[in-house]
């Protein structure tokens, strides 16, 4: 190869191909991340559910309706917190990746810039 084409074949490379590499770990990274915490969600959600259908199973006399309805108050109060909590945790995901995409916008523009001169 020539050496304008080493040039012109190195500045798609840094201008093009690093750039679109970088946004598209950065995006599966953020992905993982998110699909992760709302499995995470899922199964602590079902794990409740199931554990308050089994309660229900379980009465037997007025005490163990008296106790489920208690225990249902909890789990309640429990998924609320919980709800909230994972909302906080996507919209943290959610920022980070916005801040670390922008850091990348800004670095490829002045890599670019500095291309062109």
């Amino acid at each position: 190869m020539s050496k304008t084409q080493d040039k012109a074949t190195q500045q798609f490379e840094s201008l093009f191909i690093a750039p679109a590499r970088a946004y598209g770990s950065l995006a599966l990274e953020y992905y993982e991340k998110l699909f992760s915490a709302q499995l995470e969600a899922f199964r602590s959600y079902s794990d409740l559910s199931l554990a308050q259908a089994r309660a229900w199973v379980d009465v037997k006399d007025s005490e163990g309706l008296k106790q489920v309805f208690e225990t249902q108050q909890k789990a309640v109060k429990e998924l609320g917190e919980r709800l909230q909590g994972d909302t906080k945790k996507v919209v943290d995901l959610s920022q980070e990746f916005l801040q670390k995409g922008q850091q990348l916008t800004e670095q490829n523009v002045k890599a670019a810039s500095a291309a062109t001169k």
